[in-house]
């Protein structure tokens, strides 16, 4: 019976030990034990230097995701698969993923023909100093005192008839200076 297996990998190497395991699989005949090999990721949406950018990043480094038959010929192909460090589990007996959480895993948005808006991660600190480049206070300079990651806003504090007055800006509507 396939099911859900996650592995320990050294962390930043999961997707060479993606590449491994699939090429052992090959190597070794085993195709008709292992089906799929998954390295968790989500598309996170970076604004730096005012520009937005798309960005793949791993949401459990450290983490490989196998759906295979578990028995001694495939449990050995993954365990020695350079790279791996073990199973999630007890050390002779891993333990299968649960379907909510394969769910979970594999559809982070909350599955198919969901329209989440990927996260967005602003490159700025308080105290930092920036300039509103778009929106009814254009042009304005301001430093920030608040930052938002969850709604992707910024509260920043801006002169305006000689008073500082909190005003709240998405992050692409600023720039630093």
């Amino acid at each position: 019976m396939f099911r859900w297996y996650v592995v320990n990998t050294y962390s930043g190497h999961e997707n060479k030990v993606k590449n491994n395991i699939e090429h052992r699989v090959t190597s070794l005949g085993q195709k008709r034990h292992l089906r799929q090999i998954h390295v968790p990721t989500e598309t996170v949406t970076e604004i730096k230097d005012g520009e937005k950018k798309e960005k793949e990043k791993r949401t459990m480094p450290g983490y490989v995701l196998v759906n295979m038959e578990l028995n001694e010929e495939s449990w050995s192909l993954v365990k020695n698969t350079p790279g791996v460090t073990g199973f999630v589990g007890a050390s002779n007996e891993p333990v299968p993923l649960t379907q909510s959480e394969v769910d979970r895993l594999l559809n982070p948005k909350g599955g198919p023909g969901a329209t989440a808006k990927a996260p967005t991660k602003a490159q700025f600190t308080i105290g930092e100093s920036v300039k509103v480049i778009s929106g009814p206070l254009s042009d304005f300079s301001g430093e920030i005192s608040e930052i938002n990651q969850d709604a992707a806003k910024l509260k920043v504090l801006v002169s305006i008839f000689g008073r500082e007055t909190p005003v709240e800006v998405g992050f692409d509507q600023v720039k630093k200076i």
